[in-house]
């Protein structure tokens, strides 16, 4: 092979069109403005009660919550638990302004085994203080562990009813209290083999319905199946909005008898009021004696919403806030409450935390946050913003995700997997010229790799050679140039235009032609190793040429391959991951996802968990056909069997036994059959 002197290679006559690695070792997520965990709570109150996170304008103790929002955290249970304090349950003489939660459970004995048409021998009832189970000030919600109601045959000729009703109290000033039910928040559910729970508001001896749902257990050829609540043993119904609009300071649970049931079968029905997607139905709760509150002995979530309810609704704008007003932070605003009268108050947009107090809401770090705020480029935090900016080279919207590169697509010359590249003039033609980057160890192996691969393949599909330089501090090779660039960049790039299906079909053919001279008609078999279409180069007349043999492998054709693995993982063999043997089996793979980007115009990645492929192979595996997953510019009616005929030649590619795979020479052979068809 020729060597080419550095004096043919003039430094004003190499321009730099990729720097790959440019902002790579620049440190472009800057540090937030705050480091430390944001305060949630007043100085020194106590932020937590056992498990409980307790933040303003909740607390405990005096001087570290807001009036109505006071929680008592009892140390007599370990570990300890917090409950909305109510002053009446321990002094009913005591006028406490804002109100409390507590509940109401009744235990009543009936003599018969139906307790809709006989008097109770016995009744009591208890008050009891709500335990919470989480605060989100986020939210405006907090969430509280209700009891559950039950109906339990005892004996033969009585059985025990237990009810369970909840008081949100308020006053004349605060007449919507503190706390309200959240409808949207909670489901009614019924457990039993012959059930109806019934949710109704409960005002002094006044009860109103709200809402039920009926489960039967027997008598159906459909039996209960865990985790289905559809009336089989289970039966839930949610709670309207526009039915408890006015009624949400008193619940209760009751359950209408149905004693259509055996009782010797199943001892208890079950009512409750319950967090929207907590319930997973067992069977197993069907059975036993008050099987379900020993499953959950301190009760079950269900959803409150809070707000400041003693000021009225937000100030209008340019109005002066009221004596008292909870919206304190800098950063922070006031929402009229969606649940009653009064107002919450949140952070401002890009600003989380706590907007009861004054240094609560605090600028979030958007950089470190990438999950979450989208920056493809070089990310600065600001307060209450982030600035987004392209990498050096490029150019556009980095937070919409469309930074492309400051020199057009016709003068890119893109050779894939290290190296920095150039254009340059060899005398009258053009070429591409590329060197490592940092002469590491790695991309000397490859540099060396590809001039000896590359010096033994001559084919007008294969990306040609023209030579290399040695006689410099870095060694380069020197290529052919191709103006339009890579077939990733026709297929996904900003700037893509139409391609329509004749185009593809002849790349997808040509490709697979040079890919089958490499496995059978060199004198030593070429594996490439990194089939992808970023390698797939395409000339002036869209003729395309296999490229970037850094990481190809020569095997003797009587061998297969061992190999650390390397290559792009959202095109890579799985069964080649798996073991780290490399054979040409593991290109044709790669070559079916190629397939299947060419006919969808869909990329595919390894970071969605491969959703491209997989949606091809559950298709086929059903026996359908994918004609919604192809591309639509070129689904037209006359051209969808060749479409589906691509697709099942992809799927074949695609197969995890490798020995059911076709070879490449077959797959390029059915591909020029198809091409062949179309211009005949």
């Amino acid at each position: 092979m020729a060597t080419m002197s550095s004096s043919k290679f003039p430094s004003r006559v190499l321009l730099p069109l990729i720097l790959l690695l440019l902002a790579a070792s620049a440190d472009h997520r800057t540090p937030g403005a705050y480091a430390a965990a944001l305060p949630i709570t007043r100085p020194g109150c106590p932020d937590k009660c056992g498990d409980v996170l307790i933040p303003f304008p909740f607390g405990i103790g005096s001087g570290c919550f807001l009036q109505g929002f006071e929680v008592t955290c009892n140390n007599t249970f370990t570990p300890p638990r917090a409950f909305i304090t109510n002053r009446e349950l321990d002094d009913p003489s005591a006028k406490w302004p804002y109100g409390g939660v507590f509940q109401d459970v009744a235990e009543i004995v009936y003599l018969t085994g139906n307790s809709e048409d006989s008097k109770p021998s016995s009744s009591k009832t208890v008050s009891v203080p709500l335990e919470l189970f989480s605060i989100s000030v986020a939210d405006n919600q907090a969430r509280g562990y209700g009891a559950i109601s039950s109906d339990c045959t005892t004996a033969t000729a009585e059985h025990l009813y237990k009810y369970q009703g909840t008081v949100f109290d308020s006053y004349a000033d605060a007449p919507d209290g503190t706390f309200l039910l959240s409808a949207s928040g909670n489901v009614l559910i019924g457990v039993g083999n012959s059930v109806e729970p019934v949710l109704t508001q409960r005002v002094g001896a006044t009860s109103s319905f709200w809402a039920s749902c009926v489960s039967k257990g027997t008598g159906y050829l459909q039996l209960p199946a865990n985790g289905s609540c559809g009336g089989r043993g289970c039966c839930q119904t949610p709670v309207a909005e526009e039915a408890v609009a006015d009624s949400r300071r008193a619940f209760s649970v009751a359950l209408y008898p149905r004693n259509d049931g055996d009782p010797a079968q199943v001892a208890c029905n079950y009512g409750m009021l319950v967090e929207k997607n907590w319930y997973n139905f067992s069977t197993t709760d069907m059975n036993g004696y008050e099987t379900l509150p020993k499953r959950f002995p301190r009760g079950i979530p269900f959803v409150m919403d809070f707000a400041i309810r003693n000021s009225g609704a937000c100030p209008a704008q340019g109005q002066l806030p009221p004596a008292g007003y909870a919206c304190v932070s800098d950063n922070s605003y006031c929402a009229n409450a969606t649940n009653g009268l009064g107002y919450v108050c949140k952070c401002s947009h890009n600003y989380e935390g706590n907007p009861y107090f004054k240094v609560g809401c605090q600028d979030i770090n958007e950089c470190e946050h990438p999950e979450k705020y989208r920056c493809d480029g070089i990310c600065k935090n600001k307060p209450g913003d982030y600035d987004c900016l392209c990498k050096a080279g490029m150019k556009g919207d980095a937070k919409k995700g469309n930074c492309t590169e400051k020199f057009p697509t016709a003068a890119k010359a893109v050779v894939g997997g290290f190296g920095e590249v150039y254009k340059g003039i060899v005398g009258d033609e053009i070429v591409a010229v590329k060197k490592p980057i940092n002469g590491s160890i790695l991309e000397n192996d490859q540099f060396a790799n590809e001039v000896i691969i590359q010096s033994q393949v001559i084919h007008r599909n294969i990306v040609r050679l023209i030579g290399c330089c040695l006689d410099v501090d870095i060694p380069m090779l020197v290529y052919e140039f191709l103006s339009n660039g890579s077939l990733d960049d026709i297929l996904h790039s900003n700037n893509m235009g139409p391609l329509n299906l004749d185009a593809r079909l002849k790349i997808a053919a040509e490709s697979a032609d040079g890919l089958a001279y490499m496995h059978s008609k060199t004198s030593t078999k070429i594996l490439h190793g990194d089939v992808k279409p970023a390698n797939i180069l395409l000339d002036d007349n869209m003729l395309p040429k296999i490229s970037d043999f850094g990481i190809s492998r020569l095997i003797p054709r009587d061998k297969e391959h061992a190999a650390s693995v390397i290559g792009d993982m959202s095109y890579m063999d799985p069964v080649y991951l798996q073991t780290g043997l490399l054979t040409e089996k593991s290109d044709v793979y790669s070559f079916g996802v190629v397939l299947l980007e060419l006919i969808s115009r869909k990329k595919a990645t390894h970071s969605d968990n491969y959703k491209l492929v997989n949606s091809y192979l559950e298709d086929h595996k059903k026996g359908k056909k994918s004609t919604e997953l192809f591309d639509k510019d070129i689904a037209a009616e006359g051209d969808l069997e060749i479409l589906d005929s691509i697709a099942v030649l992809a799927v074949e590619c695609l197969n995890l036994d490798v020995d059911q795979r076709p070879a490449m020479t077959e797959v390029a052979h059915r591909l020029l059959m198809l091409y062949q068809s179309r211009s005949s």
